[in-house]
């Protein structure tokens, strides 16, 4: 066996010991949720949380912009936390951290390639492209198009990755 490889099987040997930084923010976040039942911490941190959730516009008497935009921004970081998170979790506790991690990568990138080749293909449905000031039916999917090509191209590099990664395990 070459150095070079040797070398690598003896930091992927290392890197399996011990907690990474994800999973001990993972044990982190475990215990902060066990302290949210605890009523008087449950309550001081909803009244933390309000400050930036529940502000309101004076005028309108309606949630404000940063309101709704903290709100979005809070709820997409949480999506993929959750299903993609969840199931990396999963993985991990079959198969290991790095093996884990590449099927992950190339189940969520390969799902959003085909999502986008999806969308690129059926949508938009609703407004047509000609009632919009200037915009062509190809100028309306580049953002899929765009999306769908990046998510290949990382599909392909968790692939190549999976595929080496099982060759430096077969020898």
């Amino acid at each position: 066996m070459s150095r070079l490889k040797r070398n690598f099987i003896d930091v992927v040997r290392r890197d399996e010991s011990g907690l990474s930084k994800l999973e001990t923010f993972g044990l982190i976040a475990f215990v902060l949720s066990l302290l949210a039942m605890v009523p008087f911490i449950r309550d001081f941190t909803i009244n933390l949380v309000g400050i930036v959730f529940d502000q309101f516009d004076e005028e309108t008497g309606q949630h404000s912009d940063l309101s709704i935009a903290a709100r979005g921004i809070a709820i997409a970081v949480g999506s993929v936390i959750v299903f993609i998170g969840a199931g990396w979790l999963v993985l991990w506790t079959d198969v290991g951290k790095r093996l884990a991690f590449l099927l992950t990568g190339a189940a969520t990138f390969g799902w959003l390639t085909v999502n986008g080749v999806l969308f690129t293909v059926y949508a938009p449905r609703g407004i047509r492209p000609a009632n919009l000031e200037g915009l062509s039916a190809l100028q309306m999917r580049l953002p899929a198009i765009a999306m769908t090509l990046a998510s290949f191209v990382l599909f392909l590099m968790c692939s190549v990755a999976l595929t080496r990664y099982e060759a430096d395990v077969e020898e």
